[in-house]
């Protein structure tokens, strides 16, 4: 897709306008209800199906389909990251009328990071054909480990600050409270960190780690960094509300993992079939609405299975707990 610089300034001016629109509704400090974040969800979703459509009607089928594609994935990526989300709050402990905030500039500050991440990658790629490979076997590693991780038992897992994180709070220090919406306070005349830029400092800079998975995976599926960004931009723009509206849920997604290692190391396989073609050996190519339809198809049946494995837990929970009270019932009588 050929995107000039007008229409690059435009696309960010846009982005940056509903940023604000977003920033000014949820100024002032609240717990966000289930009703505002379903709405918002709605929103941000409809907005990105809009652009999508928008380049379709502009006659660039192909990045319609690109942007959907990579949309999506880039969408279900973040679900996994909501669960890093709960931790670090829980970490910090973090007021239920602060969060709204902490997430709103937490995902800016991702989005600016993961903007670096996108221009370095296109660089790379576009004088580096040899780099999908990389990317490719990368995925698929990547996979295989989140299978592994889904494996294992991870209910007592906490969030563990990364070494960025730490020395930024050696440099500065750290309040020993919460103060309101401000980042900074003065403290016996030195100015410190307030734990709320901690923890917005901790959610934008776990996403890197991220990004690191989720980059690759959509330059798997485009080569067009605008599309690239602007998939990457629509997705993390709704992960704040996302976050309040499935926040209940996210224990029962219980084979989202699962699902999430199918997608990536299926596109893995999708970037070796590239690099093997770009380097002249004939191998088929995976199309672009056989990739949207395999990871829709997926997510769908993650989302099934994951909602009847929960709903089977429970059930034999109740059953246990039901056997528990009358066998003590019989013992007292």
């Amino acid at each position: 897709m050929d995107v000039s610089i007008n229409l690059w300034v435009a696309t960010i001016l846009g982005l940056s306008a509903l940023i604000a629109v977003d920033f000014f509704i949820g100024r002032k400090p609240h717990d966000v209800s289930f009703k505002e974040a379903g709405i918002w969800t709605v929103v941000w979703i409809v907005l990105a199906a809009l652009f999508g459509l928008g380049l379709l009607v502009a006659g660039e089928s192909q990045a319609s389909g690109e942007f959907f594609a990579g949309f999506i994935t880039e969408k279900s990526l973040s679900v996994d990251n909501l669960f890093v989300f709960v931790l670090i709050m829980a970490k910090f402990s973090v007021p239920s009328h602060l969060q709204q905030r902490v997430l709103l500039i937490g995902v800016l500050i991702a989005l600016v990071l993961r903007a670096i991440f996108i221009a370095a990658g296109a660089a790379i790629i576009s004088n580096f054909a040899w780099v999908f490979y990389i990317f490719g076997a990368f995925l698929i590693y990547t996979a295989w480990k989140l299978i592994q991780e889904a494996r294992a038992d991870e209910e007592d897992e906490e969030f563990e600050e990364n070494r960025l994180l730490k020395s930024i709070e050696n440099r500065f220090g750290v309040a020993d409270r919460y103060h309101g919406t401000k980042l900074f306070i003065r403290e016996n005349g030195k100015r410190v960190l307030t734990p709320l830029m901690v923890v917005m400092l901790a959610i934008g800079t776990t996403d890197v780690l991220f990004a690191l998975d989720s980059i690759p995976a959509i330059f798997g599926l485009t080569q067009d960094p605008y599309i690239v960004f602007t998939a990457n931009a629509f997705a993390l723009m709704g992960l704040r509300q996302l976050y309040f509206l499935i926040g209940g849920l996210l224990k029962k997604l219980v084979h989202l993992s699962y699902g999430l290692s199918v997608i990536l190391g299926f596109i893995g396989v999708k970037l070796v079939l590239h690099a093997l073609h770009e380097s002249g050996v004939h191998v088929p190519e995976i199309s672009i609405p056989f990739s949207l339809s395999f990871i829709c198809g997926v997510l769908v049946i993650t989302t099934i299975t994951s909602l009847m494995a929960s709903k089977k837990k429970e059930r034999l929970e109740a059953e246990k707990a039901a056997g528990g009270d009358a066998s003590k019932d019989s013992i007292e009588a």
